[in-house]
Order: C-alpha cells, then structure tokens, then sequence
C-alpha cells in the first residue's frame, strides 16, 4: 500500500490525501482491508484499477462499494484510476461523496444518473481526465442532478459545444472550471459566458476550435480571480489583453506555449498592472 496524490494532470479540490491502494491487491484483499483497517472516520479514498495492465480481473463491485459506504460514512472524495467501472452502476457509488475523480477509467454510457435520492447529491466537485467514453450525454446528466463547484474535464475529447450549451444552465453554481483537451470552441465560450458567471477560476488549453469570437465571449465572468490560458494560433494577443481588461477581479494570468515571447509577455504586465503574469513555455 501506498499514499499518492493522483495523477499530475488531475488535480483533485482542496482536501485530506487519498488513502491509496496498489494495483496488485484483489478484490478479496480489498474486502479484507476494507472490514479490518478503513476507519469510521475516513474521507478520502483513492484506488488504482488494473486498465492496462492486461488483466481483467476487476478491483470495485456494487458490493463492495455499497460496503465502503457503510462502513465510511464520512467518505468525501473518491479518486479512481485505471478502473473498469462498466459493470458498476451509478447509483452503487457512496452517496456521501462532495468530490469524484476518475482517471484513465472506462465507463458505461449510462453513467452519471438515476434516482435522484440516490444519485450522488452532495456531489459538488468532478474531475474527469483520459475518460475515453465521457461524452456530451454523460455531462448533461451529472449537470441536471447535481449543483457542481468544480467541473475539471481533461482528455475529452468527445466532449462538444453542443453538449456544453445544453448542460450550461446546470452548472450556474460552478466557481472552478477547466478544459483541456476538450473538442469545443466560440459556441461553448458563448454559454459559459451567459450561465457560469460565479467562475473565478478558468482554464481552457489545447482548445483548437476556439478563436478570437469566443474569447470575447467570456467578458462577462465579471468574479473571475484566475485565467489560465494555452491556446493555438487562432488566439491574438491583443484579444487577450482586451478580455482580461473587462475582468476587474483578474489578479492571475497563466500563458502556456513558446509563442509569447519575453518582450509580449511585458506588453501585457504593463497592460494589466494589478494582475500577476505567468507565461509557461
């Protein structure tokens, strides 16, 4: 057994480390560590599935879960990776979770509803990274049941505008979001601009659909304290400047890419003089 913070690529939200288990470990060893060391009092919780590994023994059932939140009252957050989840419905996940991650796992295309006493409904944090089949649908379900202050999708690539138009007046209470590696563009910067005007905390990368139209979308995320933005070509400089000159609670830029160099990055300290300029190569 190990402690690990998770993936790098996933952050999860402000909270106790992840009790974690190695990926050797059976289900009948995790039953055993579950009934004779998990305590009472545990609130965070990460466990590492065999995906990739080439075996297809499964490390989570609806039993044992439903055990875990039994047994874990207090359970907050739950971090998977590497984990089959196709056999596991929804509704079995302790529902004394405020924050789920889920890295590098499979899951089926139902996933994310159900009744809607038993679908997670303290749920507030979700960070979805390498999730191959989270999908438009996947989001619009989780947004429709639960009131979501974190929303991190990364490697998403099924993810599109559509699917974030549709799921947009769900997430109003949202204050952190991230994109990265998500198929959206102008549309998606559109309906966050007009539904999630709580942000204080965006980041968008690696968004290739996305061009100087929809960064100006987002003037109206007038709480907004951080912006971290690695963007292609389509994106100006000056479209940059002039959006984060309508932010008044901008105290945080983050520039990813080699583009930028040393010399822009000073036109745009000297542009925006109460916001802390970070340019990442």
């Amino acid at each position: 057994m190990q402690r690990s913070g998770g993936a790098p690529s996933c952050r999860p939200p402000p909270g106790n480390g992840p009790f974690s288990v190695c990926p050797q470990l059976s289900s009948r060893a995790l039953w055993q560590l579950l009934r004779q060391r998990l305590q009472d009092s545990l609130q965070s919780l990460g466990l590492r599935g065999g995906l990739g590994s080439g075996t297809r023994r499964r490390l989570l059932s609806p039993a044992l879960l439903a055990a875990l939140g039994t047994r874990c009252p207090q359970l907050h957050r739950l971090a998977l990776a590497e984990t089959d989840l196709r056999a596991i419905a929804y509704e079995s996940i302790p529902a004394s979770l405020t924050a789920l991650e889920l890295n590098r796992c499979e899951i089926p295309s139902a996933w994310f509803c159900g009744s809607a006493s038993r679908a997670l409904p303290q749920l507030q944090h979700l960070i979805i990274c390498n999730v191959p089949a989270f999908s438009d649908r996947h989001l619009l379900n989780v947004s429709s049941q639960s009131r979501l202050k974190t929303l991190s999708l990364a490697g998403t690539y099924r993810l599109t505008d559509a699917g974030i138009q549709r799921a947009a007046p769900q997430l109003e209470q949202l204050e952190r979001l991230v994109l990265r590696g998500c198929g959206v563009g102008d549309s998606a910067m559109g309906s966050i601009g007009c539904h999630m005007k709580g942000l204080r905390f965006l980041e968008i990368s690696d968004a290739e659909f996305l061009t100087n139209t929809g960064l100006a979308r987002l003037t109206t995320l007038q709480h907004l304290e951080t912006l971290s933005l690695d963007l292609g070509e389509k994106i100006s400089l000056g479209a940059i400047i002039a959006l984060c000159q309508e932010l008044p609670q901008l105290r945080n830029l983050r520039l990813g890419r080699t583009r930028f160099e040393d010399e822009v990055t000073d036109k745009i300290r000297a542009s925006l003089p109460l916001c802390s300029i970070t340019h990442t190569p």
